[in-house]
């Protein structure tokens, strides 16, 4: 096959036979035998850099994804609650082709103060919109709400978004209580004090016999409750009211259970990338199918107390063409699994009393 013909058949053959193997294991007899999660990171998309910062003074931090050479991106942003900076720049109709950076933070809309940190490293390399004087970065943001974790006065700021600049590489990334996801908590429904820890999340996947890779990143902090995109088990989410287990926030609703307002107070953020040339456009629309794999891993998603996210970036360093649909789909697979990696990888906050996925034994 030629290499520049790649399309339409190969990608979705390579995510058909993905789903295929991931079906056949969650319909196993052993009710023990889980899918695995997939691996890797979006690190594994070339051109993209991934660095973190964690304030060791309160649960906060954030994510910054690095693309110095530029990349084109689109986002999708859902749920009502949401805290971004320069997204209406990504319209396809509007001027700007390429971004520099990518920036997830804490702290609700005070963390989109970390974004001028990320371009006060940028100009310094000069990388960004160039004009005759100098260079304009572009550093579209978004932020989760996690200011009742601890110090409300605490978050993400310049200096924060600086330093994870200065901490970005391309090598595998830490996940859970790091960076955006810091202080990320989940099954907020029934209020803060049946919540559980959320976290940060990574992973990726490669076509099989192809060039052609696709990875996400998300800091998940939902008012929802997360759950295993192949098995569908819960992992973490709204504590039963004497704490232990779990509630299920969906047949809890069902079956008439108030459910306590807390608007702005959640909010899951995340990016997907790949190395497919696509346009502006073409990435908006990769933007949007990736927010099923919130659907698929968060139950609920997009409330009027999230603020969900989604941006999408192709760095174009592939030598092959491919179907925007077939990338879609394989985005919302890799953030669903990013999403579950999230919760499984955080650890608690026991000054907070917030446990975690791995607090409750024999639950994957």
């Amino acid at each position: 096959m030629d290499r520049r013909s790649f399309g339409k058949g190969a990608v979705g053959l390579g995510a058909a036979s993905f789903l295929a193997n991931g079906a056949a294991a969650s319909s196993s007899s052993d009710e023990d035998t889980v899918p695995p999660l997939m691996g890797g990171s979006i690190v594994d998309v070339p051109g993209v850099k991934l660095g973190h910062h964690t304030l060791s003074s309160r649960p906060t931090g954030c994510t910054v994804l690095l693309c110095e050479e530029g990349a084109v991106a689109g986002v999708d942003v859902r749920g009502s609650a949401p805290g971004t900076r320069e997204t209406d720049l990504l319209d396809p109709i509007n001027a700007v082709q390429q971004v520099q950076a990518i920036l997830l933070s804490g702290g609700s809309a005070y963390g989109l103060e970390a974004a001028t940190g990320v371009m006060r490293y940028l100009e310094e390399r000069k990388l960004g919109f160039q004009l005759r004087s100098g260079v304009v970065p572009i550093v579209p943001a978004a932020i989760l709400m996690d200011l009742g974790v601890g110090d409300f006065t605490i978050r993400p700021d310049a200096e924060a978004g600086y330093k994870a600049c200065l901490a970005a590489t391309s090598d595998p990334s830490p996940e859970g209580n790091v960076g955006a996801g810091a202080g990320a908590t989940v099954g907020k429904m029934f209020g803060s004090a049946f919540a559980m820890k959320g976290g940060l999340g990574t992973a990726s996947f490669t076509v099989p016999g192809t060039e052609v890779v696709v990875g996400a990143i998300v800091a998940v902090n939902a008012v929802g409750d997360v759950y295993h995109p192949l098995s569908n088990r819960m992992l973490a989410g709204a504590r039963a009211e004497d704490g232990k287990g779990f509630r299920d926030t969906i047949s809890a609703i069902m079956n008439g259970h108030r459910v306590v307002r807390s608007p702005g107070a959640n909010t899951t953020i995340g990016a997907v990338a790949t190395n497919v040339p696509f346009d502006k456009a073409q990435m908006k629309k990769i933007a949007e199918m990736a927010h099923d794999g919130f659907a698929r891993s968060i139950n609920p998603i997009h409330t009027m107390s999230d603020g969900d996210t989604i941006f999408a970036l192709s760095t174009g360093k592939a030598s092959v063409e491919a179907d925007v649909s077939a990338i879609g789909a394989i985005a919302a697979l890799v953030i669903a699994q990013a999403v579950a990696r999230a919760v499984i990888q955080a650890e608690s906050l026991p000054e907070y009393e917030i446990p975690a996925h791995r607090d409750y034994p024999g639950r994957i």
